[in-house]
């Protein structure tokens, strides 16, 4: 959106100076749950050979807890100072946890037969895509090398500006979301596989 200034010249005669206001892209970017749940669907997609699943839900349960697992930092915050941000981007924010955790979570069906067998590196990319996403699409750093760096995010943000933020503020993740879309199409397209139900009304118009 722009905005006029007027300036006037020695003569008398005026100017009119056009400053156009630049819209942050990253604002439809800003990494939240459905951002990150969007993004670990589309990791998942790329990644699975099959079609089909008798644990289908299960899985996308699992992938939905892993992609988000990083922010658990927020809760932590939350219970132990009533700040969410009080360890927000530290330790779980790291090449290190998600390296820990993806092993823990590829060799929990041995202790717990209902969680779903998966690989190691998918486990790994779906909890590093949330780090990914906080450091790249964010101007606030985030714990990437923890223990040799540790940030966290300043301010303060008590249990009704999380909620608030996870319940109203999806439109800041529509970018991501689109993408992550747009992934998953052109990867079933291209391996022949048939497009999710939700996709393919889109696409049809219906």
């Amino acid at each position: 959106m722009g905005s006029g200034t007027v300036i006037v010249t020695e003569e008398g005669s005026s100017i009119t100076d056009f400053r156009f206001e630049i819209v942050d892209l990253r604002i439809f970017f800003m990494p939240l749950p459905l951002g990150h749940t969007a993004a670990g669907l589309a990791i998942h997609d790329v990644y699975s050979k099959s079609n089909t699943s008798g644990h289908l839900w299960k899985t996308l349960t699992f992938v939905v807890v892993l992609t988000n697992l990083p922010d658990i930092d927020v809760f932590i915050g939350l219970v132990v100072h009533g700040n969410g941000n009080f360890f927000h981007r530290g330790p779980t924010h790291s090449f290190l946890f998600a390296l820990s955790m993806a092993f823990i979570a590829s060799n929990g069906w041995r202790c717990w037969s209902k969680i779903p067998k998966i690989s190691g590196l998918l486990c790994f990319l779906l909890i590093l895509s949330h780090v990914m996403a906080d450091g790249l699409l964010t101007t606030s750093p985030v714990s990437f090398w923890w223990p040799l760096e540790l940030n966290s995010t300043v301010g303060h943000s008590g249990w009704r500006e999380v909620i608030e933020s996870v319940l109203f503020g999806a439109f800041r993740d529509l970018g991501t979301i689109v993408v992550s879309g747009v992934v998953i199409f052109l990867n079933r397209l291209i391996s022949h596989r048939p497009i999710p139900v939700i996709l393919s009304r889109l696409v049809k118009g219906r």
